[in-house]
C-alpha cells in the first residue's frame, strides 16, 4: 500500500511539473507574441561585459564579428553599460534622426565633468537647440569668409616651423586645429598671454582626458581637473575684460555666446555655461580634424597618382594667385572638386568617429527588438562606410567614387540629425587650405611604416605619421608642376 502511495505522489508531482513547465512554455510564447525581445548577441563576463575583447583588438575586428554572427542589430555590455548596436542606414537615421527625441547623448561621467555639463553636446530639448544656433551662426560661411586669410596665416606659419624637419604629423595637426579654433572662439586680437595659458592648461586637460578617472594628488586625471578649473578662471577674466571694454559683441564666437542669447530670450548664458561650451567646441575642434589631416597626408603619400591630380588642382589656383603672393579666396576654396572627392574618401577610409553614443530615453522598439530604457545606442559609422553594399570595394581608395553622392545615410563623417557636427565647414576649410600650401610649396617623405594604427582616442598611423617637410623652390615647382600635367594626362584625368 505504501508502495502505491509513493508511485501515486510520484506520477502526480511529475504530472504537476509538466503542467507548470507546459504553462511556463506557452507563457513565453504569449510574451513572445505580444511584446518585443531584446537583440541576439553576447553580455559577456560580469560587469566587465565584453570590453577587454573590443579594446585588446582592432575595434573594427570586434564590430564585424558581431554583425557576421547576429546581424545589424546585436546586443552587448561595454564600459559597464548594457548596449545595442546598431549597423544599418536605416537604424542610424531613426536612432538620430526621425526618432532623435527617444534618445539622449550621453558621455561617462569623467569625461562631462572634464568637459563642462553645460557643454552643446551633452544636452537635447532646448537648450541644445539655443546653443546649437549660436554656434552654427559663428561657424556660418560670412564669418569663415572673413578669417580664411587669418587661417592661411596659421598654415603657412606650421609648415614654415615643419620645413626641413622630421615631425609627428599627428602633433604638428593638433596645433593647427589649436590656433584655428582659438582664432575661431577668440577672434584675432586676443592677448598672446592669454592664449599661451590657455594652450598650456588645455594640454594638460588633453593628457588627462582618457586617464583613469582617478582624482588623487599626481594622477593625470586629478592634474586635469585643476587645469580645467584654471581654464574657467582665463575665461572669465577675458570675458570680463570685453565687458569693461564693452567688446562683448563680436563675430567671434565667444562674442556669440556672450551677446546671442539675450537678444533671443532676454537672458545670457552664465560664464559657467559659456566656459563649458568654449572648452567643449575646442575638444570637438581639434583631434577629430587633427586625425583627418594626419589620414590625408599618408593617403597622399601612398597613393602617388591621386597626390598628382591634387596637385594639378592646386598649381592651377597657385599660378592663378601669381604663384602664392596672392592669399586664396573663398571662391577658390569653392572650386577645389578634385581635392573636395580626396577629403570625402579619406574621411569614408579612415572613419575617424567609428560610433557615437546615445541612451535610451524610455523603452523604444525597432525592427522587433526592445531597446530598454538607459541602454546605451551606438549607430556604427564605420561599418557603414566599409559595407561593400553601398561602397564597392570598400578597403581600396577610390575619390573617384565621389563623383555620384552615396546613397542617403550612408555616408556619415560628421553625424546625422540634430546633434551632427556644426564645425563640418570650418573643418573642411582648414584641410583645403593645409592642402594647397603643402602640395604646392613642399615636399614631404613618412619616415618608417605607416601601415599600423593606434588609438589617441581616435584612430591615427602608428607614432602619429612622422613625416619629414622641405620646401621646394618656385623654378622647382614649375619644373614639378609640367611632370603633373603630363601625368595627369597619362591617367586621364581618373578624378576630374
Amino acid at each position: 500500500m505504501m508502495e502505491i502511495s509513493c508511485s501515486l505522489i510520484c506520477t502526480l508531482l511529475f504530472f504537476f511539473l509538466l503542467s507548470i513547465l507546459f504553462f511556463m512554455k506557452q507563457n513565453n510564447r504569449r510574451i513572445k507574441n505580444n511584446h518585443p525581445q531584446l537583440p541576439p548577441g553576447s553580455m559577456g563576463w560580469p560587469y566587465l561585459g565584453e570590453t577587454l575583447q573590443l579594446y585588446s583588438q582592432n575595434p573594427n575586428l570586434f564590430f564585424s564579428s558581431k554583425i557576421k554572427r547576429y546581424g545589424e542589430v546585436f546586443k552587448t555590455h561595454i564600459l559597464g553599460c548594457p548596449c545595442v548596436m546598431l549597423a544599418s542606414p536605416e537604424a542610424a537615421r531613426f536612432v538620430l534622426v526621425t526618432h532623435a527625441h527617444l534618445f539622449k547623448p550621453t558621455f561617462p561621467k569623467s569625461k562631462e565633468r572634464m568637459i563642462g555639463p553645460s557643454a552643446l553636446f551633452f544636452h537635447q530639448g532646448d537648450y541644445h537647440l539655443k546653443i546649437r544656433k549660436l554656434v552654427q551662426v559663428a561657424l556660418s560661411p560670412d564669418p569663415l569668409r572673413a578669417m580664411l586669410p587669418d587661417v592661411e596665416l596659421i598654415v603657412r606659419s606650421v609648415l614654415n616651423m615643419w620645413d626641413g624637419q622630421v615631425e609627428t604629423t599627428y602633433h604638428a595637426m593638433k596645433r593647427l586645429t589649436f590656433d584655428v579654433a582659438i582664432l575661431i572662439i577668440l577672434g584675432r586680437h586676443v592677448d598672446d598671454h592669454y592664449t599661451k595659458e590657455l594652450k598650456h592648461n588645455y594640454c594638460i586637460v588633453d593628457r588627462g582626458y582618457n586617464s583613469f578617472a582617478i582624482n588623487f594628488p599626481g594622477t593625470l586625471y586629478h592634474k586635469a581637473i585643476q587645469a580645467r578649473k584654471r581654464l574657467n578662471c582665463i575665461l572669465s577674466e577675458i570675458m570680463e575684460e570685453r565687458r569693461q571694454k564693452g567688446e562683448a559683441r563680436s563675430s567671434d564666437l565667444l562674442g556669440y555666446l556672450m551677446d546671442g542669447t539675450k537678444e533671443e530670450n532676454g537672458c545670457n548664458l552664465s560664464d559657467q555655461q559659456i566656459a563649458d561650451n568654449v572648452i567643449g567646441l575646442l575638444f570637438a575642434a581639434q583631434d577629430t580634424t587633427a586625425s583627418v589631416l594626419t589620414w590625408i597626408l599618408k593617403y597622399l603619400h601612398d597613393y602617388p597618382q591621386v597626390l598628382a591630380l591634387v596637385k594639378a588642382e592646386q598649381m592651377e589656383i597657385y599660378k592663378a594667385n601669381e604663384c602664392g603672393m596672392k592669399p586664396l579666396t573663398w571662391g577658390q576654396t569653392r572650386s577645389m572638386t578634385v581635392t573636395n572627392r580626396v577629403i570625402s574618401e579619406s574621411l569614408r577610409m579612415a572613419s575617424i568617429i567609428s560610433f557615437t553614443f546615445r541612451e535610451a530615453v524610455a523603452d523604444v522598439e525597432y525592427k522587433g527588438y526592445l531597446i530598454p530604457k538607459g541602454w546605451k545606442v551606438m549607430p556604427l559609422f564605420r561599418n557603414m562606410h566599409h559595407n561593400p553594399e553601398f561602397f564597392k570595394d570598400p578597403e581600396k581608395f577610390d575619390p573617384s567614387r565621389f563623383k555620384a553622392a552615396p546613397k542617403p545615410n550612408t555616408f556619415m563623417p560628421f553625424g546625422n540629425g540634430v546633434h551632427a557636427c556644426p564645425g563640418n565647414e570650418l573643418a573642411r576649410i582648414e584641410i583645403l587650405v593645409l592642402i594647397h600650401h603643402l602640395v604646392t610649396n613642399y615636399r614631404f617623405e613618412v619616415i618608417g611604416s605607416s601601415n599600423e594604427v593606434e588609438y589617441s582616442p581616435f584612430p591615427v598611423p602608428k607614432q602619429g605619421l612622422p613625416i619629414k617637410l622641405w620646401r621646394i623652390s618656385t623654378e622647382s615647382s614649375y619644373s614639378s608642376n609640367k611632370i603633373v600635367d603630363d601625368l595627369t594626362c597619362q591617367l586621364g584625368s581618373n578624378l576630374n
